[in-house]
């Protein structure tokens, strides 16, 4: 955004942040993301995660009001970038079993890749999640489970799936998710070979 004469630094998110003041932010809500994922959420403190980044305790609550809060804004960048990535999948003019391989593909990363600790956070503690957080986020995770429906009932009409678009939609993603619990960087399986295995395994035979 252009400077003005009121805010004379660079502001360019919709909260209204300074550059630095959004890299700090975005500091906090990926040590979160890290801490509340390898310690849980109950037992990791907001002194953690100000210790994480190098802050001071209470500096945490000039960005976030609370711990909650800063859980909510783990699973919407989890959400917000899974949205952005499937959709732009989802946008591209591919057959429809090649689209399936790159989504799973790509939910995967989503997942598993390295720093992407927002999403596993979610599918661990969205019961932990107060009411009001839960329906801030409830339209992007709406958005993100529809191009899987609509995925997954093509597959389904094609005869590339079988049984029912929800059963196959709420089979697929409950294994995929599952993954984060046991995939290992070093196990030997790489997450392209593990979606390769994984796509061979739900799809038939075209």
């Amino acid at each position: 955004m252009p400077k003005t004469a009121t805010t004379p630094a660079k502001r360019y998110s919709r909260k209204g942040l300074t550059m630095a003041e959004a890299n700090r932010r975005g500091d906090l809500v990926r040590a979160a993301a890290r801490l509340f994922r390898e310690k849980g959420y109950a037992a990791t403190t907001t002194r953690d995660i100000a210790d994480a980044v190098g802050m001071r305790s209470g500096s945490a609550f000039y960005h976030f009001a609370n711990k909650q809060e800063l859980l909510a804004a783990v699973m919407e960048e989890g959400l917000t970038n899974g949205l952005a990535r499937t959709s732009e999948v989802m946008a591209r003019e591919l057959p429809i079993a090649e689209k399936f391989r790159a989504m799973l593909r790509t939910h995967l990363g989503i997942l598993l890749e390295t720093g992407n600790d927002f999403i596993p956070v979610m599918l661990h503690d969205w019961e932990q999640l107060g009411p009001d957080y839960k329906a801030r986020l409830i339209a992007t995770k709406d958005g993100y489970d529809a191009h899987w429906h609509r995925l997954i009932a093509e597959l389904v009409r094609a005869g590339l799936l079988a049984g029912d678009a929800k059963t196959a939609r709420l089979s697929i993603l409950g294994a995929l998710n599952f993954s984060a619990t046991w995939f290992k960087p070093d196990g030997g399986v790489s997450i392209d070979t593990l979606a390769r295995r994984m796509a061979a395994f739900f799809l038939r035979e075209s």
